[in-house]
């Protein structure tokens, strides 16, 4: 319960990342199947059926064709967000082709697959304290942000996640994609420290960080 009640208490934000222990979340090609163990997918599922909307970068669709629904476990699918600044996806794409959950697209441009929101441009792509505006506009107040490591660092770098899980495996990919990037600090005493709690999930590792206590 202590990994999902504040989440589903809401409104929350909540990012999730799963890595290799040398911090990466798919090798150079993109290919991410995967990371981390069942537990850990499983884990994902219920964050999903838990998630007014579960939200994921142009990039995690592009390389996985992922449906973002719940299968896993007993529960109803999220509004499915895509983040796709310059409207680069192709209308093959599951999320645009199945029925199982609406999807939206926020983007700059007007035209191309599934509904679409069109926000105005930011210095990186779009203004993650944009996304989250409009999504709560909505009425979508849980938020799950699921990838993928561009995405999640946009929005912790904008200081909107109320909790991050990085969940790390026993692997090493070597070069690849990386998870976390934020801008580089001269000190250590300038890296964060939140509090954490730690949970194994099978050979697994969660790591459950409160940024709303964050230092």
């Amino acid at each position: 319960m202590e990994l999902y009640g504040d989440f589903a208490a809401g409104p929350f934000t909540l990012g999730h990342l799963g890595q290799s222990v040398d911090g990466r979340i798919a090798t150079e090609t993109g290919h991410s199947h995967y990371v981390t163990g069942e537990e850990n997918i499983i884990h994902l599922h219920r964050l999903r059926a838990l998630a007014d909307a579960v939200i994921v970068g142009a990039g995690t669709v592009a390389a996985d064709d992922p449906a973002l629904t719940v299968r896993h476990v007993t529960g109803r699918n999220p509004v499915r967000v895509v983040i796709d600044p310059k409207g680069t996806l192709p209308a093959v794409r599951k999320l645009f082709t199945d029925s199982d959950a609406p999807t939206l697209v926020l983007s700059t441009v007007e035209q191309g697959p599934g509904e679409r929101i069109v926000l105005p441009p930011g210095p990186n792509g779009l203004d993650p304290a944009a996304v989250v505006e409009t999504l709560r506009e909505r009425g979508l107040t849980r938020l799950f942000v699921e990838g993928g490591g561009v995405t999640v660092s946009s929005f912790l770098k904008a200081g909107l996640l109320d909790r991050l899980q990085i969940v790390i495996a026993p692997l090493l990919i070597g070069s690849g994609v990386p998870a976390i990037s934020l801008p580089s600090i001269q000190k250590m005493d300038e890296a964060l420290r939140p509090p954490c709690r730690i949970s194994r999930m099978g050979e697994d590792v969660l790591f459950d960080f409160d940024l709303r206590k964050s230092s």
